[in-house]
């Protein structure tokens, strides 16, 4: 057998192979544009590996920063700050937020209605678009 003989057998076979990878890749996935499709799963959320750290450290490092809060939360009684305002704050900033998504909402269905934009609206009724 020839040279040439052998290298057109070789060439055919690696052309059927390749075709064959090919043609079975488009079944797995036939609108895939992925080259591996099958490949490991990668989380989003990445975990750095931390180094190890004795359980008696750990300790000692939440101790040390229990103290640095009690020192600042003691700090901002002294300033006149009390718990009872800082939730009752809280409890404005959700009525506020609630109150905004509902006039969003209805701006969007108005404008919706008048076949315009939210921007449009917002011009239009002298509403600033960062409020």
């Amino acid at each position: 057998m020839s040279t040439e003989q052998n290298f057109e057998r070789e060439s055919n076979v690696s052309t059927l192979e390749v075709n064959d990878r090919k043609e079975e890749a488009f079944k797995r996935t036939p609108f895939s544009k992925f080259k591996r499709v099958n490949s490991r799963f990668k989380s989003p959320l990445q975990v750095a590996e931390s180094p190890t750290v004795s359980p008696e450290e750990e300790v000692a490092e939440l101790q040390r920063r229990k103290e640095q809060l009690d020192s600042e939360i003691a700090q901002l009684e002294k300033e006149g700050y009390r718990v009872e305002e800082l939730d009752q704050h809280i409890d404005k900033l959700h009525e506020y937020n609630d109150i905004k998504d509902i006039g969003q909402s209805l701006l969007g269905r108005i404008a919706a209605l008048r076949g315009t934009t939210t921007r449009d609206l917002y011009t239009h009724f002298g509403l600033e678009l960062e409020d």
